[in-house]
């Protein structure tokens, strides 16, 4: 399996997760264009793909998607809340029949030779997931925009290869910077954002030997930077009770930028 980020942060989203012979795309948050020239790094075209799945309905994570599903006819798959939420998208544009599926969290469906498995998150939207995918004998999940995590959200992200984790903001630039206060307590509230301790500490959870790859995302661009979520991450593994230390972890920051590199497991 491969997974590579082609955009993630609080202005946009956009990740690629595929096998030799299946590709998906969990959320299309950026322009067509930026989608296309993130799928070229990885030798693909958008007819290419068999599938997108979309988390939940903010613009941050369906910006592009009538544009480019209508330009190459893929299918979309989302919760019903989810789908009813991107329906009324002001964005979307008249949507071709046929191209929505709905899907429920808590049971796996196939896509290819791709197994996925939708499970709930707490976030402020109607009926957001998170994807857990497998392909044979390897496994990798996309998990943001979580308000909170507990029991439940550690049980579908163990035993991974392969994560993409949210860390979305340092919890003092928050409090302190020039967000209103409603705005803040939505962030911080258990239908927000992961902060950075938070990150760590769910990271802390399902480490185990053959997570061999770890991508911090969804970053806020003004309550957060790269640095401060990768060492903040780093400090609560290392801090925590358990065998693992910071500096060992193979972890790298998304950028809301530009295409990572190609995880492959």
């Amino acid at each position: 399996m491969r997974m590579c980020s082609i955009a993630s942060g609080s202005s946009g989203n956009c990740i690629y997760v595929g096998s030799d012979n299946t590709h998906l795309l969990v959320d299309t948050g950026i322009s067509k264009k930026r989608i296309e020239e993130g799928l070229k790094t990885l030798d693909l075209k958008g007819n290419d793909l068999n599938g997108i799945l979309i988390t939940h309905e903010h613009s941050d994570h369906i910006q592009g998607l009538g544009v480019f599903s209508r330009k190459y006819q893929i299918p979309i798959y989302a919760t019903k809340g989810t789908l009813e939420g991107i329906k009324s998208y002001s964005g979307l544009g008249k949507m071709p029949e046929g191209l929505y599926h709905p899907i429920h969290t808590d049971e796996p469906f196939t896509l290819g030779d791709i197994d996925i498995h939708p499970f709930e998150i707490s976030h402020d939207a109607n009926e957001p997931a998170g994807y857990r995918l497998e392909c044979g004998a390897k496994s990798v999940a996309v998990a943001t925009d979580l308000g909170k995590y507990d029991s439940y959200t550690v049980k579908n992200l163990q035993n991974l290869d392969a994560v993409l984790l949210e860390a979305n903001h340092d919890i003092h630039m928050l409090e302190v910077g020039g967000y209103p206060y409603y705005l803040k307590q939505r962030i911080l509230g258990d239908r927000g954002h992961l902060s950075n301790e938070l990150s760590g500490q769910l990271l802390c959870d399902i480490l185990h030997d053959n997570l061999k790859h770890i991508m911090l995302g969804h970053l806020s661009k003004e309550n957060n930077y790269a640095k401060l979520a990768y060492e903040t991450v780093k400090l609560e593994v290392t801090l925590a009770e358990n065998e693992y230390k910071g500096e060992n972890l193979d972890m790298f920051v998304a950028s809301r930028d530009s295409v990572s590199e190609i995880i492959t497991v």
